[in-house]
Parts: C-alpha cells; sequence; structure tokens
C-alpha cells in the first residue's frame, strides 16, 4: 500500500477508488479543470500549454508523474518569473499540503488559513489527482462555519442547511433550534435557586451577602463568552497543544479576575464597612475569573474529542456550568470569610 504523500491530511478511507461528492467535505468543493504538468516538463513549455485553456482554477499547477499521482505543487505566479528552461521537477513543492475528498470541509479551510494558500489539491486514496478546492470555494467555507458557531454560541440548534439563515424560518422550527439548550438553562436555573436557598439563615443575617450575586455571575458570564468566541473557532483553526490553551486562558482569567477584584475591594469596604465582605466577593471574583475562562475552553475541547461540535459547548451550556461553579465558589468563600 503507498505511503501518504507528504502535507497529506489523510481521512478518508483506504477504499475510496473513484471520485465522489461529498456532504460538507474537500469533494463537495473541488473543481476538476485545473492547470496540470508533467514533472519531466519544462517550464516554457507548461506556459505555453497553459495558454489559451479554460480553467476553473488558476492559482496553482498541480504536477503530476505518468499515473496521474500529485508530487508536487508550484504557484502559477513563480512559475511565470522563473526562467523558461528550467526543470519543473527542480522547482516544484512536494510537501505542498493536499486533502482527500472525505477530508471535512472546516479542517480543508483550516489548513489553507495556516499555510496561507490560495488553493488545495484533492487526491484520491491512490494519491491520483481529483482537483482542488479554489479560495472561493474556501471563502465559503469560512463563512458558513462562522454562521453555524454564531447560532450554537446562542444555543441554535441546526438541523439542516436552512437553519443557517434562521432569521427567515417559521416560528415554530425557531422554537425548535432554540428551545433544547433552553430546558437546560431552566434545569440550571433551578438548581442555582437551590444553592442560594441552601444559605438561607445565612442570608437573613447578612442581606448584604445576595447583592453581589447578580454582578459576580454577570462578569463570570461575560469573561467566559469571551473565551468561548475565541475557543470554539480557535479550537479547530489553532494548532496549537491544548494545555498550552488552557494556560494561556486560566492565566488570562486570573489577571481579569485580579484586577476587577482589586477595584472591587475597597469599593466594597467603602460602602459596607466590612472589610472581610470585600476579601471575600474580592476573592471570588479572582476564582470566577479562572473557572470562567477554563470552562469557555475546556467544554468545546471536550464536546470535540466526544464527536460533537465544539461549539456546543459554548453558549447556554457554558453559561449554566459557569453560574453554578460561581455560585458554588461564591458561597464557599462566604462560609470561609464571612460567616
Amino acid at each position: 500500500m503507498s505511503q501518504p504523500a507528504p502535507g497529506t491530511v489523510d481521512e478518508s478511507p483506504a477504499a475510496e477508488h473513484e471520485p465522489r461528492r461529498h456532504a460538507e467535505t474537500a469533494g463537495e468543493h473541488l473543481v476538476a479543470r485545473v492547470p496540470r504538468a508533467r514533472l519531466d516538463q519544462p517550464v516554457a513549455e507548461v506556459i505555453e500549454a497553459l495558454l489559451g485553456q479554460a480553467h476553473d482554477c488558476v492559482d496553482i499547477v498541480c504536477v503530476l508523474d505518468a499515473e496521474e499521482r500529485l508530487c508536487g505543487v508550484i504557484p502559477l505566479v513563480r512559475l511565470l518569473a522563473l526562467p523558461r528552461d528550467t526543470p519543473l521537477a527542480r522547482v516544484i513543492d512536494r510537501d505542498f499540503p493536499r486533502v482527500h475528498a472525505g477530508t471535512d470541509q472546516e479542517r480543508v479551510a483550516s489548513l489553507a488559513l495556516h499555510h496561507a494558500l490560495a488553493a488545495i489539491p484533492v487526491i484520491d486514496a491512490h494519491h491520483r489527482l481529483l482537483g482542488v478546492v479554489p479560495s472561493e470555494a474556501l471563502l465559503r467555507v469560512l463563512r458558513r462555519e462562522h454562521v453555524e458557531d454564531l447560532h450554537r454560541l446562542a444555543g441554535i440548534t441546526r438541523e439542516h442547511q436552512r437553519a443557517r439563515e434562521a432569521m427567515l424560518e417559521p416560528p415554530l422550527r425557531r422554537l425548535r433550534h432554540r428551545l433544547p439548550w433552553l430546558l437546560l438553562g431552566l434545569l440550571g436555573s433551578t438548581l442555582a435557586t437551590f444553592i442560594v436557598a441552601r444559605f438561607e439563615a445565612a442570608l437573613a443575617v447578612h442581606p448584604a451577602i445576595v447583592f453581589f450575586v447578580p454582578g459576580l455571575v454577570y462578569l463570570a458570564d461575560a469573561i467566559g463568552t469571551q473565551t468561548e468566541t475565541v475557543a470554539v473557532r480557535g479550537m479547530s483553526l489553532s494548532h496549537a497543544r491544548l494545555s498550552s490553551l488552557v494556560a494561556g486562558e486560566l492565566r488570562t482569567g486570573l489577571l481579569i479576575g485580579l484586577v476587577l477584584g482589586g477595584l472591587t475591594l475597597p469599593a466594597v469596604w467603602l460602602v459596607f464597612g466590612e472589610l472581610q465582605l470585600a476579601l471575600a466577593v474580592a476573592a471570588s471574583l479572582v476564582a470566577a475569573g479562572g473557572i470562567a475562562t477554563t470552562i469557555g475552553l475546556l467544554l468545546p475541547w471536550l464536546l470535540g474529542r466526544l464527536g460533537s461540535d465544539p461549539a456546543y459547548g459554548s453558549g447556554p451550556l457554558a453559561t449554566i456550568v459557569q453560574d453554578l461553579l460561581s455560585l458554588l465558589t461564591y458561597f464557599f468563600i462566604i462560609s470561609l470569610v464571612v460567616l
């Protein structure tokens, strides 16, 4: 069995022998009429052959062997700048990224962004060229994925392609798309009520404790939403390790919490005249910042590992988790410092 060529995203089954179209994969977007050349041709011969030919994408020239297998690629602008007697075998990029027809479209767009490419070659299981995904298709994919992520950030599920135009759908269909995560939010709000009710006696003695719950929950949600927005797209496009992403977001959240807590401590102390309460609120903000950024990053990653879209780990789901953890942390600190 032949080995994948350098730079190949090998995600299609070995049994894939014939070109076929795939839903939301590279095969759906490829165009077959592209500049092709032979490995043993000189530059002048390739340019002459390209003149007068109609192509669907001319960003790159795909160089093939006698069996139509992709050997390498050269951008057309570079080809035109070379001396005419230069053999192609000496100047092609043999490590130019290429994908299989079954590679997910988002992975294709991510590869193009990472390597700053205008087009991506598509090959079959035997590394024969099927065509390329052109820049227009890459832009369409990025827009489609962006809109889907925006919907999922808002807790809107997708049943089919029309859900991308959420404002044009009938009300009942919009209800079906939006309601599932909101029902989960209702469950979360019920649990939050039980958490607050658990400290009813403490609230009766120190009613000022409850004054800071809305602000704490809001700030945790706002910090988490920033992380989720970065994570949902960054998890699919970034090539950094998860550990470095988590460490960076955790430090960011703690720094945000320190700044917010530092501003809050003197204000609470001045207004309420209770240093312990001010310390508890400030410490809760620091903890909430770290929790919110960590949850905002880990939930999309976890769902991605489980085979679900990372965007489902944001929006309402992350809000529920962040709210519950923020409340638990706040009342735990209150019980240690104030009560």
